[in-house]
This record gives C-alpha cells, sequence and structure tokens, in this order.
C-alpha cells in the first residue's frame, strides 16, 4: 500500500512544471494518466534521448487526444468523469476554449478537483502572458540577484528551478485540496501562478529592509549576496564550507592554529561578521588553499564543521552517500534500455513508494485503443 493508492489523476500538462508535479504524485502511488496532444510533449524531443522527458514522466500511463476536436472532448469527459484531480498548465483562455474549467466539469463529476497552473495570477495585466522558466526567473528577480551577486550581467540558474519549485508547490496544493476534499465533500478548482509563487521564493530572502514601512535597511541578504559565498579553492581541487554558529568559527581557527583569530572585531561575534561578510569568507578562503579537499574533508568532518565536497554531474551518479541509501534506481525500459532515475522522496515508515516504473512509451494509445483499468 502506498501513501496515494487509488488515487486518479488526469494529467492535461505538458513541459516541466506540472508534469513533475504529477509525478511526484505518481511516486507515492497515484495512477497518473498523462494527456497528450498528438505530436506529444515537447519534452519528449528535449534534451538526449528523451532524459528529461522519462525523468518527469516515470511512473505514468499516457493516452493521445485532441481536445479541440469533438471526439477528443467526448473520450476526454469520459476519462474526468472517473478521476479524482485534473491537473493542466493551459492559460486561462486556452482553458475556457477547450472547458477545462471546474464550472466546465462539476456537474460531469462533482468531486473532480480542478488544478490550473498559470504563468500569471488573474487580475493582473500580465495573466495573458505565456510563461517559462527563463521567463520567471527574470521576472521574479533571481536573474539580477545572481548577476549582482557575481559582479556580472542578470543570468539564469542552470536548472529549471522554477518550473520544479512551483511544481512542487503544485503537488503540495493538490494534496491540500484532496484533503479538503476528504474532510468537508467540498471539490473545488485550485489555480497557482507560477510568477506568484516562485517571486514569494526570492522575496523571502532578499527583500531585507524594504520588509517593513518605514524602511529599515536595504534589500538583499547580505550573506547570501557577497562575491565571496562560493565553494573554496583548496590546493588540489575545490570544497563547499559554511561556518554558521561561533562555534563553527571556533573550532574552524582551532584547527588552522589561528585561535586568536576571533580577537578581530570583524569576527568576533554574528553580527559583526554580517557586517564584514567578506573579508569573513575571505579569511576562510585564503586559510583552505594550504590543503588538499581530501585531507579538509577529513579535517573538517573530524572537527563537526559543515564541509561538503564539489561533486560534477558524474561525480554525483558515483556518490558513496546516495548509493548506499538506495537513491539511484535502474528502470527497465520497453526499447530495451535502461533508465538511470532517483527513488521517490522521503522514508515512509507505513505506506513506502514502490520502486519508480517506467514513462510512457511513444506513440501513446489514442482513446480508443486505451482501456482503463
Amino acid at each position: 500500500m502506498t501513501a496515494l493508492a487509488g488515487l486518479r489523476v488526469l494529467d492535461a500538462s505538458t513541459v516541466v512544471m506540472g508534469p513533475y508535479a504529477t509525478r511526484l504524485l505518481a511516486d507515492l502511488g497515484a495512477d497518473v494518466l498523462k494527456v497528450e496532444p498528438s505530436e506529444g510533449d515537447v519534452m519528449r524531443r528535449a534534451g538526449q534521448g528523451g532524459a528529461i522527458f522519462a525523468h518527469l514522466n516515470r511512473g505514468k500511463r499516457s493516452v493521445t487526444l485532441d481536445l479541440k476536436s469533438d471526439a477528443g472532448q467526448t473520450a476526454f469527459r469520459e476519462l474526468a468523469r472517473d478521476a479524482d484531480v485534473l491537473v493542466h498548465n493551459m492559460r486561462p483562455d486556452a482553458a475556457a476554449r477547450l472547458r477545462l474549467r471546474q464550472a466546465d466539469l462539476s456537474a460531469l463529476n462533482p468531486r473532480l478537483i480542478t488544478v490550473c497552473a498559470y504563468g500569471y495570477g488573474a487580475g493582473g495585466p500580465y495573466s495573458a502572458r505565456p510563461a517559462y522558466d527563463d521567463l520567471i526567473q527574470a521576472a521574479s528577480g533571481l536573474a539580477d540577484t545572481i548577476g549582482r551577486a557575481s559582479g556580472d550581467a542578470p543570468r539564469y540558474v542552470p536548472l529549471t528551478l522554477a518550473d520544479r519549485v512551483v511544481g512542487a508547490h503544485l503537488a503540495f496544493a493538490i494534496t491540500a485540496a484532496i484533503t479538503c476534499r476528504e474532510r468537508t465533500g467540498t471539490a473545488q478548482e485550485v489555480v497557482v501562478p507560477m510568477f506568484e509563487t516562485f517571486a514569494d521564493l526570492v522575496a523571502g530572502d532578499h527583500l531585507g529592509g524594504l520588509s517593513f514601512d518605514p524602511p529599515e535597511g536595504e534589500a538583499y541578504y547580505g550573506r547570501l549576496m557577497s562575491p565571496q559565498r562560493r565553494p573554496y579553492r583548496t590546493r588540489d581541487g575545490w570544497i563547499a564550507v559554511l561556518l554558521y554558529t561561533d562555534a563553527h568559527w571556533r573550532r574552524f581557527f582551532a584547527l588552522i592554529g589561528q585561535e586568536d583569530a576571533l580577537d578581530d572585531p570583524r569576527l568576533a561575534s554574528h553580527a559583526a561578521r554580517q557586517v564584514a561578510i567578506d573579508h569573513a569568507y575571505g579569511v576562510v578562503a585564503e586559510a583552505l588553499t594550504h590543503r588538499g579537499t581530501a585531507e579538509w574533508m577529513e579535517m573538517l568532518s573530524g572537527a563537526d564543521i559543515p564541509a561538503a565536497p564539489v561533486n560534477d554531474i558524474v561525480a554525483l551518479r558515483d556518490d558513496p552517500h546516495l548509493r548506499a541509501t538506495g537513491f539511484w534506481q535502474d528502470v527497465a525500459l520497453p526499447d530495451g534500455r535502461t533508465l538511470h532515475t532517483t527513488a521517490a522522496f522521503g522514508r515512509w515508515s507505513k505506506t513506502p513508494p514502490a520502486p519508480p516504473r517506467p514513462p510512457p512509451a511513444w506513440p501513446a494509445p489514442d482513446a480508443a485503443e486505451w482501456e482503463s483499468d
């Protein structure tokens, strides 16, 4: 028995955000049926060998439907009749034309929860705009913040971060709406706007003194904005070290034989270090250049000082901790390949997730060939 066993999810979303949300549900046992257009989800053609699609859509089934046709609409409504949740990321006008709103479906299935992942919330001047991860990283202030911190031009995180963070919020909204329905008997439509959701993430760290009226200082959290906040060079590579508490700083300076360093008023307290964060991190950076990464990892770990190696993606595949904890999972694909993917999140004492299953093959069956089981 898995946590979401028996939950039926109709997934009409594409690209990353919606599929990531429904993959989290599938990982926990939900029966997710992906509704794809005749050409398939665009992510089937992104990345090497369709890897991104495979990771985003493992454990799901798939059906091909043309929602713009009468036959497609009829077939879709038959599927919606038995679903618990419908998820889509179409813009409001498109969703209205295709009759995917709660008002269009509630008479057919009063228990159906409709969850819409829009780019921008209704009522604002951006509500009809298209939205993708890069655009949201820019509009939310993240791209500018990265540029300011690095002393360079604005740039994007090399990860579909906005899609995945908002996708996790989407999965949370779905489970909250299900809980509400089970407690009250009321199904509803939930809208999760990408821009507003991700802007909350950026503002939470960096609105700073502008959070108050009157202002209590400038924007941006100084520690995160320091150009010295980065992996440190060692004698033979790189290492991540975070000295956060007073105890960490005392143990670090004892480790390097500079116990009197905390006599420097710029380093003497947490508050002082926050003001002089560039200097404080610079002191750490200089000290770490004198030993190799492996030696530092042993020394810092022995002193209970937070540190981690700087992995590249190849090293991540071979990380001994991830291998020991079963994080990496191999899934046999119908075409004979093996997908190296990740385990479902968390550890569940009573309802552990099943091992991951393959993503839906292509071409997916059309509605006439697909059978509900």
